[in-house]
């Protein structure tokens, strides 16, 4: 099942944020989203419909939220009944499923993706400097931005600002500061329910679900920040630059780790990956990351950049008027256009 945070500031009005069910229709090219909460309230009205005030209320009641709106979906397809309760997305605003989520990580899950990024970095860098092809050599001789040995020990991963994360068609806003604005094919999963100093097989059962996620860069400036070892600030600390969506596909009805992925920009591929070149399950990861301390339902943990999954590493950079689109099987497409500030 996939379930969306939409709106209606598209066509206009002044409209609060709802959840949905995503489904497809055969008869345009938009897809629908059924206003679940509606239908229950005319077919089931003696049900709980608060489970479905939010995204974060179906999370935290997922044992009666998902089997309910299946219910409801399965009613509405026998009695002919979706056009009733369903808006085509086009005549929407998408969000991100969690608008703010109480957490937002992001880890290093590909190894392709980091020997070539590491690579790219220094090329960058070395473009900055006065004999580019002398520095060049010199960072290959310093050891310079290579896979350092604890990225095989450890699941490595940094905490993200919650507090920029748009969704599907909503505008990216290129910093000032860079010219080299990146995107990053990755995609990452929601946690269901609270976990500490669990086992793999605890966190995966613990997923609530999976979607897209762009982890936009300013290569540029991450060139140098990267130096510090603190690892990035504002080459993805900017507002717009973590993009979800654009829905939450429940864990029962996805595979993470057979999903092809794709990058296109104004229309076009740039660049192809798949899942299953994952060097560590989601499930492993949020084991280590529960290790003594709390994680919350609702809590994004993104995989990092798939292998040869961004700009830095096919070299093609991001400017004003572009629309990146990143696909995943089986979650869908999110696509962004890059503005001015």
């Amino acid at each position: 099942m996939k379930f969306v945070t939409v709106n209606l500031e598209s066509t206009g009005h002044s409209s609060t944020d709802w959840v949905g069910v995503l489904l497809p229709d055969s008869r345009s090219q938009s897809d629908l989203v059924v206003n679940i909460r509606q239908a229950i309230e005319d077919l089931f009205p003696s049900e709980d419909t608060c489970n479905y005030d939010d995204m974060m209320s179906i999370i935290y009641a997922s044992g009666y939220s998902i089997p309910l709106a299946q219910k409801v979906i399965d009613a509405l397809e026998r009695g002919n009944l979706i056009s009733n309760y369903a808006t085509e997305v086009s005549q929407l605003s998408m969000r991100s499923p969690i608008p703010l989520p109480p957490q937002l990580r992001d880890c290093l899950l590909f190894e392709e993706h980091l020997s070539n990024a590491y690579a790219g970095l220094r090329s960058t860098r070395a473009a900055m400097e006065d004999d580019p092809d002398a520095a060049l050599l010199r960072y290959e001789k310093q050891g310079l931005y290579q896979i350092p040995d604890v990225w095989y020990e450890l699941p490595l991963y940094y905490k993200a600002n919650r507090f920029s994360v748009i969704g599907h068609q909503q505008p990216i806003v290129k910093p000032d500061y860079t010219n080299k604005l990146d995107f990053e094919l990755e995609f990452g999963c929601f946690l269901g329910e609270e976990v500490k100093n669990v086992t793999p097989e605890e966190a995966e059962e613990a997923i609530f679900g999976y979607a897209i996620f762009n982890d936009m860069s300013a290569r540029d400036i991450q060139s140098r920040e990267m130096q510090g070892q603190l690892g990035p600030t504002k080459s993805k600390d900017f507002d717009t630059g973590n993009v979800i969506g654009p829905c939450i596909v429940t864990s029962d009805s996805i595979d993470p780790y057979d999903c092809a992925m794709i990058a296109r920009i104004n229309g076009n591929e740039v660049c192809r990956g798949h899942s299953s070149t994952i060097s560590r399950t989601f499930g492993e990861v949020i084991a280590y990351m529960s290790k003594n301390e709390t994680l919350m339902p609702g809590e994004f943990i993104g995989s990092g950049t798939v292998g040869g999954g961004c700009g830095l590493e096919i070299g093609t950079y991001l400017d004003i008027g572009d629309t990146i689109e990143l696909e995943v099987e089986g979650i869908g497409v999110l696509s962004n256009k890059i503005i001015s500030g």
